[in-house]
């Protein structure tokens, strides 16, 4: 089919897309000199000298450049000069700031009737003429959807059920949520706000450990679960004597009678979220709204080693992060399957309820997400990096043969020359051919993606900016600092980079005199200040002053460089490094995203001793791209047989030490000997944290005998 169209008609829209893209970078006189046409002087002898076929050939040329004329896109209009997207702040000590906005003062707001979470809610409800809110779905059915009125009122309802069960309309009341993403979440977080309670968010896959933590440290008295397998789990840290201060358990979903039973005979009430929202109607209060200081929620790091540490962050550092960094209306549609639990998709879903948009919670399986999309048609989708990789690994996938792989190249090259003079759209010809079935398993209507939680390749950003022909704005920041500190500014589809400060914060790098990086030079650790940044570690004043300073600059411990046009590049990590036998420092995150690039590989951990002179690393192929990456060096097998063929081993290596060379690693920075490992690294198996970070101490000790091996086969 394509084949045929490329050699008829199609090929006169193929070959105007080429034409006209040469007109983006030609003048007049040279368009004429490539056809071999007189200069304009001439033009009136040539004329009478035309045959027919010519001027009729002349005619459809015209037609075509008066229709790519009338029709050409229009590039979006940054909001500033892309040149110059930051400043220095005089007297600062090399700190910057955005240059977007009143740039000599720091957003705390943006609007004046949205200083907290509460008011964010009310103004959306306000703007939206009550419309539709928060939609859920069951399997094959369309969306239903609350209004927000009718999430305010059963938050009120809530609210006020809970204060009947001895909860303080007061910021020192932390309600714990252990609950995946769904409407009843959002209810019960706009239920503590309305009556200045603390909402603490439990992670499904924190593990039964840091829940008894968290519920410890923060003194939580009621958790409000989805499900009862979850109650059942906290009932037995009650019944061990672990967590002696759990009193109340609020269930979303159905329950038996033998449950309750149970936690009567430990001291716990149980009670469905109906009874406790039918129990506040019957005794309603009046709301008890929050100011702009009072504590909001308690986000508990996950952390890669030690117990979680809670920051604390305040409606006033929430409603500051997301002041003025996304544009967003009341017809956009936000697709929710991220944690709530971290910060990051609290924060851009916060953006759609102070806009009076629409938030649609996936089914809870991440295997129905493209289903759950085309039936709720997000114009908003939030994603990690993690998940774009596989977006793009597997549109490659799909083209199995050279001219597929050619033809797919081409019109992505074709797109991302839009891209590049700032032209995002989805209905070129190019989309037409060859990207409307991605576009199409997204709902269709996606304008925007927001990227964020970890580094994304450049080269996957830039071709699914052409191929999904919609905005994809990548943010830098930490829960320490809400969410975001840096994010990229609209009309810069440049990649490499996060972006330019939030008008929230300013930003400065120091000195890391151990790794050799300078401000002298435009480098050095990340530091943010602003108020979006947190109080500091609930009950954890030693970790909080690792965090943040005597003059309130939060250390990140990412390292950072300027470039030339004021946006931020993350260069290097200052935590996990190490120093190897003969003294050379190696960050292995950094050698980790390069080596991720290669096209068999889905995951890796780099691995280094102080004893040893060189570096072994763990590696988890993809399966869907391996075998058929396998297949064009001759070999051939199922994953599970792949995954123990020496050759492809070895073929995996060259291909990362390729990439090790290309992108510049120093011989030691090159990871030596690999071991291949068939199953993927996962929170469920306790190697990845709940944002998907590698959790490198357990990593080290599970691969404890295959990397001994390594290092001992490969003296």
């Amino acid at each position: 089919m394509l084949t045929f169209f490329l050699l008829s008609g199609g090929s006169l829209w193929l070959f105007s897309e080429f034409f006209l893209s040469l007109l983006e970078k030609m003048q007049a006189q040279e368009i004429l000199r490539m056809l071999r046409l007189p200069e304009l002087g001439d033009l009136s002898q040539f004329f009478r000298s035309l045959s027919a076929t010519t001027l009729v050939s002349m005619g459809a040329l015209a037609a075509i450049l008066a229709y790519w004329f009338t029709h050409r896109p229009k590039a979006l209009q940054p909001p500033c000069n892309l040149l110059m997207q930051s400043e220095e702040v005089e007297g600062s000590g090399g700190a910057r700031r955005s240059v977007i906005g009143d740039s000599q003062q720091l957003f705390t707001h943006y609007y004046d009737d949205a200083r907290t979470m509460y008011e964010v809610f009310r103004r959306g409800l306000r703007i939206s003429g009550n419309g539709p809110c928060l939609g859920f779905r069951n399997p094959k059915q369309p969306y239903q959807w609350l209004s927000y009125q009718e999430v305010a009122d059963r938050a009120e309802f809530l609210g006020s059920g809970l204060l009947q069960h001895n909860c303080k309309p007061c910021t020192d009341q932390f309600i714990g949520v252990f609950a995946q993403n769904r409407p009843e979440w959002i209810i019960a977080e706009l239920a503590c706000y309305t009556y200045s309670m603390v909402v603490v968010p439990l992670y499904d896959t924190l593990g039964p450990g840091a829940v008894r933590y968290i519920i410890n440290t923060a003194d939580i008295s009621t958790v409000i679960v989805d499900k009862p397998q979850k109650a059942v789990v906290l009932l037995e840290h009650v019944e061990r004597k672990e967590t002696p201060g759990l009193k109340l358990i609020i269930l979303m979903e159905p329950f038996e009678e033998a449950l309750k039973d149970r936690g009567q005979e430990c001291g716990v009430v149980i009670k469905s979220m109906q009874d406790v929202e039918d129990c506040g109607q019957q005794n309603h209060c009046d709301p008890v709204p929050p100011k702009p200081s009072d504590l909001s929620i308690v986000c508990f790091t996950s952390g890669t080693t030690g117990n979680p540490k809670g920051a604390m962050l305040t409606h006033g550092n929430v409603v500051a992060d997301f002041s003025g960094f996304l544009k967003v209306t009341e017809d956009d549609v936000l697709i929710s399957f991220l944690p709530l639990a971290h910060m990051f998709e609290r924060v851009i879903q916060s953006v759609v309820y102070c806009h009076g948009g629409r938030v649609g919670f996936f089914q809870g399986d991440i295997r129905l997400l493209s289903d759950d999309m085309k039936a709720l048609c997000p114009t908003i989708f939030p994603v990690v990096p993690r998940l774009l990789n596989r977006m793009y690994d597997k549109i490659f996938s799909q083209a199995d043969t050279p001219l597929k792989r050619w033809l797919l190249e081409f019109a992505a090259k074709r797109k991302q020359a839009e891209v590049r003079s700032g032209i995002i759209r989805n209905d070129s010809i190019w989309d037409e051919l060859f990207f409307n079935k991605v576009q199409a398993s997204l709902g269709g209507c996606v304008r925007m993606i927001v990227t964020g939680a970890a580094p994304a390749s450049p080269t996957v950003l830039g071709f699914l900016r052409a191929a999904l022909g919609c905005q994809v704005y990548e943010g830098y920041g930490q829960t320490e600092c809400t969410a975001g500190c840096t994010f990229t500014t609209p009309g810069d589809w440049t990649s490499g980079h996060v972006g330019a400060p939030l008008p929230c914060n300013h930003i400065k790098l120091v000195d890391v005199e151990e790794l050799n990086y300078w401000t002298s030079k435009g480098e050095g650790e990340i530091c943010v200040r602003g108020p979006n940044v947190f109080k500091g570690y609930l009950k954890d004043p030693e970790r909080t002053k690792e965090a943040l300073d005597d003059d309130g600059w939060l250390h990140t411990g990412d390292i950072g460089k300027w470039l030339p046009t004021g946006t931020l590049k993350i260069i290097d990590r200052k935590k996990h490094i190490f120093k190897l036998a003969q003294g050379e420092y190696v960050a292995p995150e950094m050698i980790e995203n390069i080596y991720i690039r290669s096209e068999p590989v889905a995951q890796v951990y780099v691995h280094g001793d102080s004893l040893k002179a060189f570096l072994v690393g763990i590696v988890v192929p993809d399966p869907e791209v391996m075998p058929s990456w396998a297949q064009k060096r001759g070999i051939e097998g199922t994953y599970a047989e792949l995954c123990t063929n020496k050759e492809l081993k070895k073929a995996i290596l060259e291909d990362m030490l390729r990439l090790g060379k290309e992108s510049g690693l120093h011989s030691f920075e090159q990871v030596k000997a690999i071991h291949i490992h068939s199953d993927m690294f996962s929170v469920q198996n306790g190697l990845l944290t709940p944002t998907l970070k590698a959790k490198r101490p357990e990593l080290r000790e599970y691969f404890k005998k295959q990397i001994e091996e390594l290092y001992s086969t490969s003296m």
